[in-house]
């Protein structure tokens, strides 16, 4: 008796499995982040209250709601709560509605694989590594100073602080291509337990 093949996962599929894997992980570094900056407003608050101010606690702060604005677009364009105008969207009948969600989504895509284009030339990892990663002497024959550049008060690597650059990118893009597989009917569209705002119908 034989047994049935094991039919292998559609590719579909295992982008819509990944987009939801890093929509998880997505959702922790927001709830992380967001203690974060809570704990260094208390901090800030209570330092300078006491005459003694921790000087980078600004710096620090800035950066956390930087990256809390990227990861945070990055989900919400996965649960669809992007930002979108319906004034045109709302006089059309269904089938046009369905092809200019496709077009936005196509859009956001196009939008997403630009960007890391961008920020692959920026960061230029392959030029970095002609140079054994010696971040001065590349730094002098490209005139790109990203890797020698630190921050004012943390003294962190600028480069590291804007990695949420490509990050973003790399994320929008695949949660662009789930939403696009979703609609164009390939397959079927998924609930996302424990986010139940999964729509911008149920935001007042």
């Amino acid at each position: 008796m034989t047994k049935n093949p094991v039919k292998p996962a559609r590719p579909t599929r295992l982008i819509l499995d990944l987009s939801d894997a890093v929509l998880r992980v997505e959702r922790m570094v927001l709830t992380g982040l967001m203690s974060l900056l809570v704990l260094l407003i208390l901090i800030n608050v209570v330092s300078r209250y006491s005459g003694q101010p921790i000087y980078w606690i600004d710096e620090a702060s800035v950066f956390c709601v930087v990256w809390l604005c990227f990861v945070g677009a990055s989900l919400m364009t996965r649960l669809r709560l992007d930002f979108a105008v319906s004034l045109l969207t709302d006089k059309l009948g269904s089938k046009s509605v369905r092809l200019v969600k496709l077009l936005a989504g196509f859009a956001v895509l196009v939008f997403g694989l630009s960007m890391l284009a961008m920020c692959w030339i920026w960061l230029d990892p392959v030029g970095i590594a002609r140079y054994g990663f010696d971040a001065k002497e590349y730094a002098a024959n490209s005139f790109n100073f990203l890797y020698t550049e630190k921050t004012q008060t943390l003294e962190w690597p600028t480069w590291l602080l804007q990695s949420i650059l490509p990050i973003f990118s790399a994320t929008l893009s695949l949660h662009a291509t789930a939403n696009l597989i979703e609609d164009l009917g390939l397959q079927p569209r998924r609930e996302h337990p424990g986010l139940e705002i999964s729509n911008a119908e149920v935001v007042t």
